[in-house]
């Protein structure tokens, strides 16, 4: 079922089919799944509205596609391989067949317990094989599974239950992480009660953390599974019916509910994997993401599994026990292909080449990275010592949004160039403009990234609420996804992704809506107003700045920093906490009474000798004492 491309000259050939007669080339990807019932029309679309629906009146279910055809040549090869927290606690191994039969017994007790299609469910659970069998259960009786990453707090949690109406949570005891036990059950249990759609909790023990069980809505993994069948008929569902809600921040403090359909997310997210990663069967290929972003469903998960891939999920942190675990496992498995992120990479690099050393890995055949641009240093650092030189190294850029991978080198087919995404994937039609929306063609060209054209996997809506996809990612630019990055292209056509031109920031790879982060800061008493902005940090990518105008009476400077910083934490969760926090007299604005975030970023930047004209601020003395005050930000 291959449709890999393995050279240059095939790329090409391949991208100019795609871009000439799209239905086609998507179509012919399409047909080497199962399908129950043919799909009428490859393709119809709007970007005005925008609606969007591929493979139309297609029946199928996703699956059937990942289990059920895959039993009989593979049965017994490994699909998930799960790495834990601890080194010296022992690996598990699923194969296929022990895959598909953990999958329908879990379906048959989430059945069981009156779930069933379109119903909605949250996952809240630790890095674990049960977080995919989770996933996979939920399509198979076309219930809508929405992950939310377990590191969140409890008010996000019940903001993201709320919004979809959840039925159920899927949930663990608690989860390890490093020398860390986390109580997950408790967030949970803070989380319900402001919510009064959930009618039954499944909890699966992992760490042994005592946690309170209420009856007749809590129940244990392991009793709910008891005497269930390891048989489960696949739900029939229509291609554009919902395989999965993602919450990503947004620009206002509502997280906003990315939706993804089940046709043409499966095309594309197999298509891409095969291709970027240059997948054979019989590799090990190990993404370190986690299961709750974008990342880890479509390239831990959906991807791989739809591929046949033997795919490594790891339960842990790359510098627990110490900074050699990432380089441990590769050895120990003899990965092939490994995807993370820069923040990773800046975070190892760190710790010099003595954790690398003692072990062997030469097993790599491609390394990659992903969730926000990977700088030069970091890019070379990963290229000669983990890569070892020889390994191609995929920048893959790519969105929640986009359900996949869109600009990437493919792995030894195109040559590689350091910090850039490169090329667009077969099927992905790329376009800059300037600030009017006038396509800039040509090379070295400098502006704002859209896509003109729709490709399977794009997201369709956010959840109750098609205005807001539309005003979010379609009416920036007239008949343009807008993809609210900058771009450049370089002189050879190469793709250079510059970061966001919006109000987001992205940390360690994590979309952080700035107004998600305002409002949390906002909740503390003594703080007036605030503005958050990213700036450059050295393992992050990008840090979180705030500017807080506060009450100061009976505060220390330094107490009310460290408040804010926990506020934030505790509301939304520890990756939103602010790296530094500056207290300022005011904010500044213009006329009519917007802040100027360009201004704050520069200073947060300690660029503020390059601010430019300062004098149509309604409140121009203000930048002054901001500037005066940085040095003072913890």
């Amino acid at each position: 079922m291959s449709h890999k491309i393995q050279t240059l000259s095939g790329y090409i050939h391949e991208y100019q089919k795609s871009v000439l007669q799209p239905e086609v080339f998507w179509g012919r990807v399409a047909e080497s799944f199962h399908w129950e019932k043919r799909w009428d029309k490859t393709l119809e679309w709007n970007f005005e509205e925008p609606d969007i629906k591929w493979f139309v009146n297609g029946k199928l279910n996703i699956t059937e596609n990942i289990l059920d055809r895959h039993l009989f040549i593979m049965g017994d090869k490994p699909a998930i391989i799960w790495e834990p927290n601890e080194p010296g606690d022992e690996a598990v191994t699923l194969t296929y067949r022990e895959l598909y039969e953990k999958t329908n017994e879990f379906a048959n007790a989430m059945k069981a317990k009156g779930v069933g299609k379109g119903d909605r469910v949250i996952i809240y659970m630790p890095m674990v094989p049960e977080a995919a069998i989770a996933m996979l259960a939920c399509a198979r009786i076309g219930a809508v599974h929405s992950i939310v990453f377990a590191g969140f707090s409890s008010s996000s949690l019940a903001d993201r239950v709320n919004d979809c109406e959840a039925k159920m949570i899927l949930t663990s005891d608690g989860n390890f992480r490093g020398a860390k036990k986390i109580p997950v059950k408790a967030v949970v249990d803070e989380a319900l009660e402001s919510c009064t759609t959930v009618e039954s909790v499944i909890v699966f023990q992992r760490t042994g953390t005592e946690v309170t069980m209420k009856e007749g809505r809590d129940y244990w993994w392991h009793d709910v599974i008891k005497g269930q069948s390891k048989e489960c008929k696949a739900e029939i569902m229509d291609s554009e019916d919902m395989l999965f809600i993602l919450y990503t921040s947004g620009s206002t403090g509502k997280p906003k509910g990315v939706v993804h359909t089940v046709g043409g997310y499966m095309v594309y997210t197999y298509y891409s994997f095969v291709n970027v990663f240059q997948y054979s069967i019989g590799d090990v290929y190990w993404c370190t993401a986690d299961v709750g972003w974008i990342t880890g469903h479509s390239y831990i998960v959906y991807g791989p599994l739809l591929a046949g891939a033997t795919t490594l999920m790891f339960e842990g942190v790359p510098t627990y026990p110490d900074a050699g675990r990432f380089w441990q496992i590769v050895e120990k498995h003899k990965v092939n292909q490994f995807y993370t992120a820069p923040t990773a990479i800046r975070a190892l690099q760190a710790y010099g080449l003595e954790p690398i050393e003692p072990y062997d890995l030469s097993s790599l055949k491609v390394i990659g990275s992903v969730g926000e641009p990977i700088n030069e240093e970091a890019w070379h650092w990963y290229h000669d010592h983990i890569g070892k030189g020889n390994c191609p190294l995929v920048d893959t850029w790519w969105q929640t949004e986009t359900g996949g991978i869109m600009v990437s080198a493919l792995a030894g087919v195109i040559p590689n160039k350091p910090a850039h995404a490169s090329l667009p994937l077969p099927g992905i039609q790329p376009i800059i403009v300037d600030a009017e929306g006038n396509e800039l063609k040509g090379n070295n060209v400098e502006g704002n990234l859209c896509i003109k054209f729709p490709w399977p996997s794009m997201l369709r809506t956010t959840y109750g609420d098609h205005e807001r996809c539309r005003q979010t990612y379609f009416s920036t630019y007239k008949g343009l996804y807008f993809t609210g990055d900058g771009a450049k292209r370089d002189h050879d056509g190469y793709l250079r992704i510059l970061g966001r031109v919006d109000d987001v920031i992205n940390v360690s790879g994590h979309r952080m809506g700035t107004a998600e982060v305002e409002n949390a800061i906002n909740e503390h008493p003594k703080v007036i107003e605030s503005a958050v902005v990213g700036y450059p940090h050295d393992v992050k990518g990008q840090g979180i700045y705030a500017f807080a105008i506060c009450d100061m009476e009976g505060r220390s400077e330094e107490n009310l920093i460290a408040e804010i910083k926990k506020t934030v934490a505790n509301i939304i969760g520890p990756i939103a906490r602010p790296d530094k926090v500056q207290i300022v007299p005011g904010l500044p604005k213009t006329r009519s009474g917007k802040i100027m975030r360009r201004i704050l970023r520069k200073v947060a930047a300690g660029e503020a000798d390059q601010l430019g004209d300062t004098s149509t601020l309604l409140n121009p003395e203000v930048v002054e004492s901001i500037i005066e005050s940085a040095k003072n930000a913890k």
